[in-house]
């Protein structure tokens, strides 16, 4: 009997493969390891900075005999002129006393690694309003829908609705049903085709006035977030439609790219065609999806900023209204600051899962 024989190029291809894909988990997980150093150093130097950061005690005593006198006065006053702004970031506060009337009082200081530094002018100054802004901006002490926490959960949002209707729009897209085809390929040429800030204005300002009603309506009366919170319903929307026909084209792509062997496989084996699609085609291109769904996730968290054309408090707004009462530009670079650092710790979360599928491919 003819025992058959082994290309020699394909078993030495076969080899290097192995080969390779061994390389590239050990670089892999040394890589990882490396950054999760990284991280844990980074960690250790803030729980050492948030330790020796001065309590708000201490940054107190150092205010002048002129604010401490006047703080006494206005104790059991009901007459309120001195305005104490405190921000606490865990590795650095600011505190700041200012008169309003006759007597003009402004002092404020920075505490930092144990030390409290006059911040009324200089490097300190500078330092001190970047806390302020950036404190404001987090929306520290604030309603949970403020600034950089509003930004993350309405684009966490966005996609994860988005996400579910793109599968849809994918595979009626796909499907050989033309009206429903066509009808996924209207909607995703509509929602690419047009400018995402004209989608919000339509979803927050047209459709409640074709059909009469208001987005606030759909909270309680003489609730005092209900414009704010109706808002954030129609930005959700607005976002999450959007998302979709991206994603859906992300999706279509992925699912197409699977081999049609596969399908003709599954169909011989007597499975249907949402049996196919949901156990063998799918689950494989959900690989293959994982990367640009990322990028569109970091899009996503720049088109956030949109919102500030309907005054929802995110970063942006929050930024622009700091700027337009205090006149200072300087708002915006811990607002450009706060959108690198999200954008980065994402971007390298997403890297880090690419990374790892990429050594199984």
């Amino acid at each position: 009997m003819a025992v058959s024989q082994v290309n020699p190029r394909y078993a030495m291809g076969v080899r290097m493969n192995i080969i390779k894909r061994i390389v590239d988990i050990k670089r892999w997980k040394r890589s990882s390891k490396t950054a999760a150093i990284v991280i844990m150093a980074a960690l250790a130097v803030i729980a050492i900075l948030s330790l020796l950061n001065p309590s708000r005690e201490d940054m107190m005593d150092h205010a002048s005999d002129q604010v401490k006198q006047m703080m006494e006065e206005e104790k059991d006053s009901s007459r309120k002129y001195l305005t104490i702004t405190y921000n606490n970031l865990d590795v650095i506060n600011y505190l700041s006393f200012t008169t309003s009337g006759a007597k003009s009082i402004k002092e404020s200081y920075v505490g930092f690694a144990g030390q409290i530094y006059s911040a009324d002018d200089g490097v300190a100054k500078f330092a001190g309003q970047m806390v302020n802004y950036t404190y404001r901006m987090l929306g520290s002490g604030e309603n949970v829908l403020h600034g950089a926490k509003l930004t993350l959960l309405l684009t966490t949002l966005s996609m994860a609705f988005g996400f579910v209707l793109s599968v849809i729009l994918a595979l009626g897209k796909i499907s050989k049903n033309k009206i429903i085809s066509r009808l996924c390929s209207g909607y995703i040429f509509f929602f690419r085709g047009t400018p995402l800030l004209i989608q919000l204005f339509v979803v927050y300002f047209s459709i409640p006035g074709i059909f009469g009603f208001a987005w606030r309506s759909m909270f309680e009366k003489g609730d005092p977030e209900a414009v704010y919170k109706g808002a954030f319903v129609a930005a959700l929307i607005a976002f999450s439609l959007n998302a979709a026909a991206y994603c859906a084209e992300i999706v279509r792509a992925a699912i197409q790219s699977i081999d049609k062997g596969q399908h003709e496989a599954a169909k011989a084996l007597g499975m249907s065609y949402g049996q196919t699609m949901g156990k063998i085609i799918i689950p494989q291109s959900i690989r293959r999806m994982i990367p640009p769904l990322c990028n569109e996730f970091v899009m996503m968290i720049k088109d956030v900023s949109l919102v500030f054309a309907i005054s929802l408090m995110d970063i942006t707004t929050i930024s622009k209204t700091i700027m337009t009462s205090e006149g200072n530009y300087l708002v915006f670079i811990p607002a450009l600051i706060i959108y690198l650092i999200i954008t980065a710790i994402f971007t390298f979360i997403f890297g880090k899962i690419e990374e790892r599928l990429s050594i199984y491919e």
